[in-house]
């Protein structure tokens, strides 16, 4: 079972842009350039997003590398774009190709077995995409969290390896 792409609400206020409910794992954001940028006192939490946000790192990945779950990544970005600290980055919607989702399948199914094919559509119905869907942008978190599933170790070096390969080959990243 599939469920569609889910977009985050965006709300526009007197403050500014504020992230309400929907998913904000594939939001990108970018620190703003600003001359007063001295004036602003961020506490630990928001001062390491900040100084995080690059333009090109969903805050999913954010999130996970700094520990934080979601719910408080939506406050703290929530908290930068009122102060006018960070922007949205839009980026192109590229899809990955069903010519890949087949190779990631045979891939995978050489390291865990016939159970390929449904550890594949789980991670999908997790992200909230179904393949033709599928961002370009997000294929590494894809294959990462399909590695984890890869309990032998040279198993799943190998996988990583032969994916990141084709990911390459495919320009995803």
């Amino acid at each position: 079972m599939y469920i569609s792409t889910i977009t985050a609400d965006i709300a526009t206020d007197l403050n500014g842009m504020i992230l309400s409910s929907g998913d904000i794992s594939s939001m990108i954001f970018k620190p703003l350039v600003r001359e007063d940028l001295g004036n602003f006192s961020l506490d630990r939490q928001t001062l390491v997003v900040f100084m995080e946000l690059d333009g090109k790192t969903t805050l999913g990945t954010l999130a996970q590398k700094a520990g934080l779950n979601l719910s408080t990544m939506r406050e703290v970005v929530s908290s930068l774009l009122q102060l006018g600290l960070v922007e949205k980055v839009e980026k192109d919607f590229v899809p990955v190709d069903p010519d890949f989702f087949d190779y990631l399948a045979q891939q995978l199914s050489l390291a865990v077995g016939p159970i390929a094919q449904i550890l594949i559509e789980d991670e999908l119905y997790h992200f909230g995409y179904n393949p033709d869907q599928f961002p370009a942008h997000r294929i590494k978190e894809l294959v990462d969290k399909l590695a984890d599933e890869i309990r032998r170790d040279e198993k799943r070096s190998i996988f990583i390896e032969i994916m990141t390969k084709k990911i390459q080959q495919k320009s995803y990243i």
